[in-house]
């Protein structure tokens, strides 16, 4: 083989050698913070209530104007056809009803997605707990990530964003059991109807 042929040869074994390490380098990386792998309400089917150790927070209904004995247990409801649960607890209201927070805690991220729409993420005070309001019409004016909050607080409005369909105004409430180090994408969904409605909890 001449002294062409053998460049050729060494330029063709060169490339191949830095294909493989790019290969190597761009693997599968976990989802950046703000593009969770799946929203709440698409989770896979999870615990119904958190570990023991863990008690459970106090919490205020989250939606102004409804009492707790209006509130329906629909955790685990089938969605899409029955593709997935129902992890929260829905409450149908007039658009623009005011939603209140449901316990203290810190706004940790205001994020739009597909399935919530509008939503909010809350964290309470120990980090053991992560309230989410899903389907907003829109925040409470001067609302931001980082906000402390207390029970009460407005912080939004009943809509129909996300896959609640229009005029189906609500609050898709959330409640996630919280492990250390998870962010606000994760967390073991937890059915907090019993919390809203004043009955046991755990059930």
């Amino acid at each position: 083989m001449n002294r062409l042929g053998w460049t050729i040869l060494a330029l063709i074994a060169f490339g191949a050698i830095v294909f493989g390490s790019m290969l190597t380098i761009g693997g599968p990386r976990s989802a950046p913070a703000d593009q969770p792998s799946a929203a709440p309400e698409s989770a896979p089917a999870a615990p119904r209530s958190a570990p023991a150790a863990a008690g459970y927070p106090r919490l205020a209904v989250p939606v102004a104007g409804v009492s707790r004995s209006q509130i329906t247990d629909n955790w685990l409801d089938p969605r899409a056809g029955g593709t997935r649960q129902h992890h929260g607890t829905d409450i149908i209201v007039p658009k623009g009803t005011p939603i209140l927070a449901a316990a203290p805690g810190r706004i940790e991220k205001l994020f739009e997605s597909d399935l919530g729409g509008l939503t909010l993420y809350e964290r309470s005070p120990d980090g053991r707990w992560q309230y989410y309001y899903a389907h907003l019409s829109g925040y409470a004016p001067g609302i931001h990530e980082g906000q402390q909050l207390a029970a009460g607080d407005l912080i939004g409005y009943a809509g129909d964003t996300g896959d609640a369909g229009p005029g189906n105004y609500q609050l898709h409430f959330g409640l996630s059991y919280m492990r250390p180090g998870e962010g606000w994408w994760q967390g073991t969904p937890v059915n907090p109807y019993p919390l809203l409605a004043g009955k046991p909890p755990g059930g």
